[in-house]
């Protein structure tokens, strides 16, 4: 197949050129251009460079790659992610392409997950809906009556739920509804359930067994692991960042602009050019954009998909990181992250981060101060002293529907630490970290497919693949594995029209179904069952 360079650079331009402005000279010219260096970056960039593009560049205004996955360091030496990522799988290519950064086997640390709900001031084990029987008997009584009513409202319903609430109501009953999840994804989201729609669920909620849960009350037993991250990895340096500065060092520094020089100011669609915050431009094939896609809009300057833009909702993510001296209580153990659905803790979630590596924390020979109590107070031993050390992990969403006062969230987090028993009012804090991530969530909205099937096509006429997590703002396919191919696949569909499987098919990617995805060509399994 010729290349794109042999294709479209170095042709005479028409006349429709000239009238709409294609005969600038900008300071480079490559074939593809890549916007942004998180994972979807780098899988198109990875992709680029493996099948030997004789003409790509890749551009980010951050000096460090990693984008939505990229770790920070506290002063102590703490590390916290841009909320709570973990490594786990849908495609072989992926996995072939990070065991290739990160090579070795003491690059990795595997975990088992271990996760719970604090509900009722005890630990009920995830997943909740499948757990009822650690609940009072109260809670049981109306946690079985929703699930039967559901179970019944199932047999004979014709319709489809309507809505995310509706889905809730129809697959675990009020009872499970109001104790657990319409509280819990208000504070995830930031917005009722009656606004979300369910087409992005797949297998990120557990639908209960009615027999299975009602044998567990009786027996008083509890359900195991569920879920495809029931096991993980997780890099052992330098948090998930690390892989992706790993994943970036594998490809050429020549076709890569980090920091300031990888700054983009201006996207212009006509003449295919976009222009750098320094003044340079650069010319364009094929654009592949990882920015959130109303930035994109606002870059181009382009009213009407500005205007469709607005009917897209996203949360802000608030992450808290608080660094406590002392060994890992018993009471913590070996747990990986923690659902809070109620109302004593500003958190929606809690990651227990020093479990996940050695190296998430300063080592104990690190003489730290203690800066101040879990209840608030300070303490009068203001002379550094050494570890051990643990951490906290802590993810906090806001929308205009759910305020969130900056200035309080940090003492907030803390007391709600207490209150929920994760924290003594005696534990020593020696490190607090809080970072607010505007775009945090792509919020799966009712109005979201209605808007996209206006925006995507739109921009892919103009030779713009938008594609990541707020670049194709679909939440179900938003994880890192999934990320990472939805640039590897746009590339694929730009120089020999392949399928985008990742985007288009969601549930595919996701379903059982794909299980052998990860050991052979998921395009041929695809069109496999669409036979």
């Amino acid at each position: 197949m010729l290349s794109l360079a042999r294709k479209t650079l170095n042709r005479v331009p028409s006349f429709q050129d000239i009238l709409q402005g294609r005969m600038t000279h900008p300071d480079v010219s490559v074939d593809v251009l890549v916007i942004g260096a998180g994972p979807t970056g780098l899988g198109a960039a990875k992709r680029l460079n493996q099948i030997n593009s004789p003409s790509w560049l890749i551009v980010d205004s951050n000096e460090t790659p990693g984008g939505l996955a990229s770790t920070d360091v506290t002063p102590e030496g703490f590390l916290y992610d841009v909320g709570g990522h973990v490594i786990f799988s849908h495609y072989k290519y992926f996995d072939d392409c990070i065991n290739e950064a990160l090579p070795n086997d003491d690059d990795w640390y595997s975990h088992q997950r271990i996760s719970y709900v604090r509900c009722e001031d005890q630990w009920v084990p995830y997943p909740f809906q499948n757990n009822i029987s650690m609940l009072s008997k109260e809670q049981q009584v109306k946690c079985i009556d929703g699930m039967i009513d559901a179970a019944l409202e199932h047999r004979v319903a014709n319709t489809k739920p309507q809505n995310f609430d509706e889905w809730i109501l129809r697959m675990m009953g009020t009872g499970v509804a109001d104790v657990f999840m319409r509280p819990y994804n208000y504070k995830v989201w930031a917005v009722p359930t009656t606004k979300m729609q369910c087409a992005w669920l797949g297998e990120r909620v557990a639908a209960p067994n009615v027999k299975a849960v009602t044998s567990n009350v009786i027996l008083n037993k509890t359900a195991g692991n569920w879920g495809p991250n029931a096991t993980f990895r997780f890099p052992a340096r330098g948090g998930t960042g690390g892989i992706w500065i790993a994943v970036a060092n594998t490809i050429p520094k020549e076709n890569t602009r980090f920091g300031e020089k990888g700054r983009v100011a201006k996207v212009n669609a006509n003449n295919k050019t976009v222009e750098m915050a320094d003044g340079t431009t650069i010319g364009y094939q094929r654009l592949v954009s990882t920015m959130s896609v109303d930035f994109l809009a606002g870059a181009m300057a382009d009213q009407e998909l500005i205007s469709h833009t607005k009917e897209l909702f996203y949360s802000t993510t608030h992450v808290v990181g608080v660094g406590i001296r002392g060994s890992r209580p018993e009471r913590i153990g070996d747990k990986c992250w923690l659902y809070f659905p109620e109302d004593n803790c500003p958190f929606y979630r809690a990651t227990i981060f020093s479990n996940y590596s050695p190296h998430n924390q300063p080592e104990s020979s690190k003489a730290l101060p203690t800066i101040q109590l879990a209840d608030g107070s300070k303490t009068q031993d203001t002379e550094a002293k050494e570890g051990p050390y643990w951490s906290i992990m802590l993810e906090v969403s806001e929308s205009s529907m759910k305020p969130v006062n900056n200035d309080t969230l940090l003492a907030e987090s803390i007391q709600g630490l207490v209150n929920t028993e994760m924290l003594r009012p005696n534990d020593e804090i020696v490190s607090t970290y809080h970072r607010r991530f505007d775009h945090g969530y792509p919020t799966p909205s009712l109005e979201r497919e209605g808007a996209l099937t206006k925006i995507l096509p739109k921009l892919q006429e103009k030779g713009i693949w938008s594609r990541g997590r707020f670049g194709s703002w679909r939440y179900e396919v938003g994880n890192q594995d999934h990320s990472f191919m939805l640039g590897v696949e746009a590339v694929d569909n730009i120089v020999n029209g392949a399928v985008e499987l990742t985007l288009n098919y969601p549930d595919f990617v996701n379903g059982r179904q794909n299980t052998e995805r990860r050991l052979v060509d998921g395009a041929q399994i695809f069109a496999k069952n669409k036979q």
